[in-house]
């Protein structure tokens, strides 16, 4: 098998299978794609398009392919010496419905059931006397009582087990099976309530429960059962008051709660998915547990299916750095039992993993690398041109009402999530602290009302998603991310409070609380998880999903992963970033599209470009908020102003630029019309998002109206006509720049340390919006024909719209991966130095093992440097730039589009002479020149450098 030297995520789901996957496989090989990296395959929720909703992770989803599917697949791939890496998810399972076998049995049993420690449950001391021993299960469509006799909720029997349950539209709720002989002997059934009374007795309380069952389907199966069986059913009819009594008396006994959805965010006692309460967290941190859930992953990679692991949010885990510890050790050793033996290198384990600020991947984790979002934001701030900040900053608090920088948006949003969405997750960390502060006479007077108003600051203030500290404390290299948060929440809190912060320091890690017998360190221990399990999701509400969405001074700079507050980049960071990069994690995924993008890659790149436009954009927009006046819709009866608001309208404007497809004319009625949809839908989402004029939990239907009448309008009615001209004018003069910056990021993409992913459907132009438009279907079938052309890349510039060259692009990089892998799996990274007047428009490096090496050579900030609808660069507008090396270093270079032989002294105008970009490459070390051969061709270099300036003049 090839090693991992580039990968392709699939999006699997009912239409998109394993055996679809397969027939796809000679493509993916010609386009020099070495693994597929497929979304989770296990067993999800019946319709599930992306497979995070799972329900049991010990069986692959059967909407998608069985086992024999995955074989075949797997096969293919070997033919092509390739590999398959599979996204796994060990945070969470979806929960409700009635598919998670694991979940319904806690709701059957309570405490009592086998798997009652797989979800991380508080059984006991949550504040709530109604939930002693029970589950909160808050879905319910309304309040309990008004859906207690609405007759929504119906007591069936399940006639393969046996066994009562409630029907609630698509949700099961089990009823206790030692609450049947009650239910059998008040209708008069003694003899098949006999054995339910004896289920305790038994071997298992399932077993008990599956015998007494089946006695109770052979009765129900004969005329007397059935009839008794439907009088037992009527008595328990909400329809009419006494059947509804008797539900309610019911429920009452069983080891859940039922409850509206809304009570969720106040009174949940079992940990969810951010705020998602259809996903149950799982407690991966207990042996069992662990054991559980990964047996049938570890046996893929065993059997020789599975080649690599991608680990889904493990900032939501207990213990993220112990959990991959582990996993490495039960993968490298399944690996040892791998067909043909074990792999030469350990099996890949990526992290999904936001890094904030100059936060890195803790190098002890036995990880590979992280999913790669951290690349994505670094080639951001290259592509995007400081210059541009300040114009654009000020149109954005001129007219948006928002003259908070990203950061105060961050911290604003944190202030209102911790009091809304997330009031469960802050509340168990609350309790968690009280708890240890009751338990030391020194602190018991540390109430929970003083730690509540602390610990909410501390949490608001905090950069990054979480801490990882254990019972050694705070590690180095959280110390200084939280003494950052400890200063910032110290101005906000009064002397007393201060003094309560200081506490909650030393208990979150500030002092190891390494003593196993000492019932406090195991408190500390638990205070310092609880923390850090409110921090993580709060940071990915308050910035990806609510600040994201409310501070736009140029929306590109605002994604999954992304530093938002940093508006660009100089080379020197991005040659840092990947230095590091280098040296630290060679291996690691490096992607700029992902199922979670808040935008396409070429949205982004494009946006990137409007940088460069500062004050021409700033004047153009102005001119748009005048000339929109006459599409609005009036206002409500009180006044309140119809919508889009000025901001909402602006960032409307940068997606609609940065999202127009390149095919798309002003004449393609069929087409708009299918733009304004896919745009108006993304401006619902945003307005949810940002939770200023509507919200997910509480939506304004008629404000949303008006804002999606308003996109309608502009993109696809006469009235909006000269408006859309206009902005489509911006989109044409910007394209080309735009698509410029496409190329060179994926160029970057592919040749910058680490292991390249190409999301589904992104080797053409991608300009996806945020899910699900990300997620829709992919043509593979273009894409195979367009592949088989095998036209050079200097041809295909110039019907660059088509998307081709990029797709050309990929492939020619990707072949020289396998061509020449040493440099990209075990090279350093050096970046180069250019000199002249446009040396500032340039990013070059070089990769280089043992004497094979490859040199990038691209093009940032173009939009000065192109002329007219091409991404061609006339030679005349580098003037006398060039790249600074030496004569020996200069030597060997071959160009991988024209297979030429190349001199690296040459003027940047000869090296890039056909394309905006290149790639070189040396099979060998560089030849050094003696005393004599180096003074010449010195001179030589002198004196073309001389005719340079005289032809400039």
């Amino acid at each position: 098998m090839k090693p991992l030297l580039s990968c392709l995520r699939l999006q699997f789901h009912k239409d998109f299978t394993l055996d679809d996957a397969e027939a796809l496989v000679d493509y993916f090989a010609g386009l020099g794609i070495t693994h597929l990296y497929a979304s989770p395959l296990w067993a999800a929720r019946s319709g599930s398009t992306h497979g995070y909703d799972g329900v049991d992770p010990t069986r692959l989803n059967p909407e998608i392919g069985d086992e024999a599917a995955l074989t075949r697949l797997v096969g293919r791939l070997r033919q092509h010496g390739m590999g398959l890496i599979v996204d796994f998810v060990p945070n969470h399972l979806a929960v409700g419905g009635r598919e998670n076998p694991y979940w319904l049995d806690v709701l059957r049993w309570g405490p009592s059931s086998r798997f009652a420690d797989m979800f991380d449950i508080n059984w006991r001391d949550n504040g709530d006397p109604t939930l002693e021993g029970r589950l909160l299960v808050p879905f319910l469509g309304e309040p309990y009582g008004q859906a207690l006799v609405s007759g929504d909720m119906k007591l069936t029997l399940d006639e393969t087990t046996g066994l009562f349950q409630i029907d609630y539209f698509e949700h099961c709720f089990p009823i206790d099976p030692r609450c049947h002989a009650l239910m059998l002997l008040e209708n008069g059934m003694g003899e098949q309530a006999r054995p339910f009374e004896q289920i305790e007795e038994a071997v298992s309380l399932e077993e008990g429960a599956e015998r007494a069952g089946l006695m109770l389907v052979e009765h129900v199966r004969t005329e007397e059962g059935r009839a008794e069986l439907e009088t037992l059913l009527a008595r328990y009819n909400p329809e009419t008051p006494e059947g509804a009594e008797r539900l309610h008396v019911l429920l009452e006994r069983q080891h859940y709660r039922l409850a509206w959805w809304r009570t969720a965010n106040d009174s949940l006692n079992w940990r969810r998915f951010f705020d998602i309460t259809e996903l149950g967290s799982l407690r991966v941190d207990d042996p069992a547990v662990f054991a559980q859930t990964h047996v049938y992953l570890l046996e893929l990679i065993e059997r020789g299916l599975v080649d690599g692991v991608r680990l889904d949010h493990v900032d939501g885990l207990a213990d993220p750095a112990g959990y991959c510890r582990l996993l490495r050790a039960r993968v490298d050793e399944a690996a040892t039992r791998r067909p043909g033996g074990a792999p030469e290198t350990p099996v890949p384990i990526f992290v999904e993993k936001i890094l904030e600020g100059n936060e890195s991947l803790p190098l002890d984790w036995g990880v590979t690398g992280t999913t790669g979002y951290e690349f994505m934001n670094a080639v951001s701030k290259l592509q995007h041109d400081s210059e541009g900040e300040a114009p654009l900053k000020a149109l954005w608090q001129s007219f948006s009402g928002r003259a908070h920088s990203f950061d105060s948006e961050v911290i604003r949003a944190r202030r209102e999530i911790i009091s809304t969405a997330l009031v469960t997750e802050f509340e168990r960390a609350v309790r968690a602290l009280s708890d240890v502060a009751r338990h030391d006479p020194m602190t018991r007077d540390t109430t929970p009302a003083m730690i509540r108003r602390v610990l909410r600051e501390l949490a608001v203030q905090f950069p990054i998603y979480r801490t990882y500290a254990d019972d050694q404390g705070l590690a180095p290299r959280d110390e200084n991310f939280f003494a950052h948060a400890v200063i910032a929440a110290r101005e906000a809190l009064t002397p007393p409070e201060q003094a309560v912060l200081d506490q909650i320091y030393d208990w979150l890690g500030g002092e190891a609380p390494n003593n196993d017998d000492a019932p406090g360190c195991r408190l500390r221990r638990n205070a310092i998880v609880r923390f850090a399990q409110l921090t993580s999701p709060l940071a990915a509400k308050a910035v990806e999903d609510t600040a994201g969405y409310r501070s736009a001074v140029l929306i590109s700079r605002n994604d999954v992963g992304f530093d938002g507050a940093h508006f660009a980049g100089p080379a020197e960071a991005f040659h840092r970033f990947n230095a590091w990069q280098a040296r630290h994690f060679p291996g690691t995924m490096v992607t700029t599209a992902t199922h979670d993008h808040k935008r396409g890659e070429d949205v982004r790149a494009r946006l990137a470009a409007l940088s460069e436009w500062g004050d021409r954009w700033a004047e153009q927009v102005r001119e748009w908020l005048i000339t929109s006046s006459s599409l609005r819709q009036p206002g409500d009866e009180d006044g309140a102003l119809a919508g889009p608001s000025a901001a909402e309208e602006m960032m409307l404007y940068q997606l609609i630029v940065g999202a127009w497809p390149l095919t798309l004319s002003l004449d393609d009625g069929e087409g708009l019309e299918s733009f304004a949809h896919r745009i108006a839908d993304w401006q619902e989402k945003a307005l949810r998002e940002a939770k200023l004029n509507s919200h997910w939990l509480y939506p304004d239907e008629a404000y949303e109206a008006q804002c999606r009448a308003f996109v309608m309008t502009l993109l696809t009615e006469d009235r909006g006509a000269d408006l859309r001209r206009s902005i489509h004018d911006v989109v044409t003069a910007i394209s080309p720049a735009g698509a410029l910056n496409g190329l060179v990021q994926t160029l970057l993409r592919m040749t910058v340390p680490g292991v390249p992913d190409c999301y589904q459907g992104t080797e053409r132009w991608d300009f996806s919006l945020v899910d699900p438009d990300n997620r829709r279907p992919v043509d593979f079938n273009t894409r195979r024909e367009q592949l088989t052309q095998g036209q050079p890349l200097s041809e295909l510039i110039d019907g660059w719209r088509d998307g081709y060259i990029k797709q050309a692009l990929i492939t020619q990089v990707l072949g020289l991966r396998q061509r020449l892998p040493e440099p990209f799996l075990q090279g350093d990274y050096q970046g180069v130095a250019f000199e002249g007047e446009r040396a500032g428009q340039l990013i070059g490096f070089t990769r280089e093992h043992e004497g094979r090496a490859v040199m990038v050579i691209a093009t940032r900030h173009a939009s000065s440097l192109l002329e007219g609808d091409t991404l061609r660069i006339d030679a005349s507008r580098w003037g006398d730039t060039r790249l600074k090396c030496s004569v020996d270093e200069a030597r060997g270079w071959q160009s991988l589009t024209t297979g030429q032989a190349v001199n690296l002294q040459a003027p940047i105008a000869e090296l890039m002479a056909a394309l905006p970009f290149c790639v070189l490459f040396r099979d060998t070390a560089p030849v050094t020149l003696n005393a004599e051969e180096a003074r010449q061709a010195e001179t030589t270099r002198a004196e073309a450098s001389g005719t340079d300036q005289m032809q400039s003049v």
